[in-house]
């Protein structure tokens, strides 16, 4: 009697060997995705916070290097304006504090909205603020060479 030997073609097993593989390279992948949006909220939050100390040290120069080239603001407010804002009001107040209420970002790619409540206070010195006024805010950013920017801010007292 004869035996056969029935032969397989070679990419018949090379397929079902890279199934397995596959499948984990898509969960790596996603997993780096969200890695990366992760890394992308965090950078975003630090400069959040880089962009509030500036303010809270009245450092009008230190605001506008966390705007964008292209920053709009209330009323047409540009970047130049925002900075020349800052410094008014860090002119009239000795003292600047800033007291943000939780971040709620929305994450896309490198762009980001970011809403919250900020209360804003200033005052000569004193133990108490001579003035505050709570707003809600929006901020447009862009991430440009690994540095969030802001891009847009719009502002409303409730």
């Amino acid at each position: 009697m004869m035996h056969v030997h029935r032969i397989k073609p070679q990419g018949a097993t090379t397929g079902a060997r890279w199934r397995p593989a596959l499948g984990l390279l898509l969960v790596v992948l996603a997993f780096g995705a969200g890695c990366r949006r992760e890394q992308g909220e965090q950078a975003l939050r630090r400069d959040v916070a880089g962009l509030q100390a500036a303010i809270e040290s009245r450092d009008a120069g230190g605001v506008a290097e966390f705007l964008a080239s292209d920053f709009i603001g209330n009323d047409g407010l540009d970047r130049d304006g925002a900075r020349r804002l800052a410094a008014l009001y860090f002119l009239r107040n000795a003292t600047v504090g800033i007291t943000a209420g939780p971040l709620d970002i929305q994450l896309r790619d490198d762009h980001a909205t970011v809403r919250n409540t900020v209360a804003l206070t200033g005052g000569s010195g004193g133990l108490l603020p001579d003035a505050g006024r709570v707003y809600a805010v929006t901020s447009g950013w862009r991430l440009e060479d690994g540095d969030w920017r802001m891009t847009s801010l719009s502002w409303d007292a409730p």
